[in-house]
């Protein structure tokens, strides 16, 4: 899981200060819609899935009128843009690294263009589909900050109110739950005050793979590129981040 937990913390650095606002709200208005259409209901409280997505857009300082305008089109009562399309695009990194990009788009063709465009040019290769989807499975993840906190403690008492993995990095833990369990702990973390900054069910390599630090970095600008795609909501990766290849990627991107 340090993969996930290091390009996180790569993320939680760099904020938004990087990254067009405009931009966010629409993949943050993109998961809300998806949520309200998968989930057959624009309330939150009857829609975990879309509490979920709310929660992340609120914590984003995303505008109420924009929350709601994304429920208003997951309900159908908006023609604002096209209908949503989810698509999963498998490949493989320089050095072979396992990539999986998310795509959520109201054009296939479009995404798919730029997305190969993207991979190619990084030296990169699109698998066929399962190829590498395999080497991943769905957690329940919690992001907990750790500031004015004892982090052992802090980790018991994760443990004890059903977490089952824990990594910490960069004043934050990780916290994993099966996807199922989800909701439960995030109600029991409530119950004991705990903070959570974000809670979401996403893809986590079962192993990591390991590449030369040159092919790391690499691999770690191909996944930045293809987060500025507009259809693109998220890279996955099972790549190991080593500590120090991740200070010369923060280096070179100062």
């Amino acid at each position: 899981m340090s993969g996930h937990s290091k390009w996180a913390q790569i993320k939680r650095k760099k904020g938004v200060t990087d990254t067009k606002r405009g931009q966010l709200f629409t993949r943050l208005a993109r998961d809300i819609t998806v949520a309200v259409r998968e989930g057959g209901s624009g309330d939150p409280e009857a829609n975990f899935q879309l509490r979920l997505a709310v929660d992340k857009a609120r914590a984003s300082n995303m505008p109420k009128d924009n929350i709601e305008r994304a429920i208003q089109r997951g309900l159908g009562s908006s023609t604002e843009g096209g209908q949503l399309e989810e698509i999963m695009y498998e490949a493989y990194g320089p050095g072979g690294a396992a990539l999986i990009v998310q795509v959520l788009t109201d054009n296939r063709n479009r995404a798919a263009s730029e997305v190969r465009r993207v991979i190619t040019r990084a030296g990169a290769n699109l698998a066929s589909a399962g190829s590498v989807a395999w080497m991943f499975e769905k957690r329940g993840i919690f992001t907990i900050p750790v500031k004015g906190k004892n982090a052992e403690e802090l980790e018991l008492e994760l443990i004890d109110a059903g977490v089952d993995d824990i990594e910490t990095a960069d004043e934050h833990i990780e916290a994993y739950v099966a996807p199922e369990h989800l909701r439960a702990v995030r109600e029991e973390l409530q119950k004991r005050g705990i903070p959570i900054e974000n809670a979401e069910i996403s893809l986590i390599a079962k192993t990591n793979a390991e590449v030369s630090p040159a092919d790391t970095v690499k691999t770690m600008q191909l996944i930045e590129q293809l987060e500025e795609l507009d259809d693109v909501q998220k890279v996955i990766t099972n790549l190991n981040i080593t500590d120090e290849v991740m200070a010369e990627f923060e280096k070179a991107a100062a």
